[in-house]
């Protein structure tokens, strides 16, 4: 930006316009640059959105991580096991309305149990 004293007695007219349009032009990028570096909502939006989109990728990553393990255990798990759980499962389903009747009893005996300590 610094010229020197020859060069700006000699300038002719044409190019002192160029000369400040080039100055106009840079203020108006360090102005622009400046408001947005003081803008700080758009700033912390966009930091925000940096971390949802990094947590998003990383859930994705934990959730293939996490189905592989899933497998992984599966396939070592005895068969009898596998067919205990199954039968432990369909009973389970079948007869809901006993186990929670039997949970509400269990909550009632704790609730009673704890106002009793009291």
């Amino acid at each position: 930006m610094t010229r020197s004293s020859d060069d700006d007695r000699t300038a002719s007219p044409e190019r002192l316009r160029e000369q400040v349009e080039e100055i106009r032009h840079e203020l108006g990028e360090t102005v622009g640059a400046l408001a947005a570096r003081s803008d700080v909502k758009a700033r912390a939006q966009r930091k925000a959105a940096d971390v949802r989109q990094h947590a998003s990728a990383t859930a994705g990553q934990l959730r293939t991580r996490a189905a592989g393990l899933a497998h992984q255990v599966q396939d070592k798990v005895p068969e009898p096991a596998k067919d205990t759980a199954a039968r432990g499962t369909r009973a389970a389903r079948d007869h809901r309305a006993l186990l929670v009747a039997a949970g509400a009893g269990a909550a009632l005996v704790w609730a009673a149990y704890r106002s009793r300590r009291k």
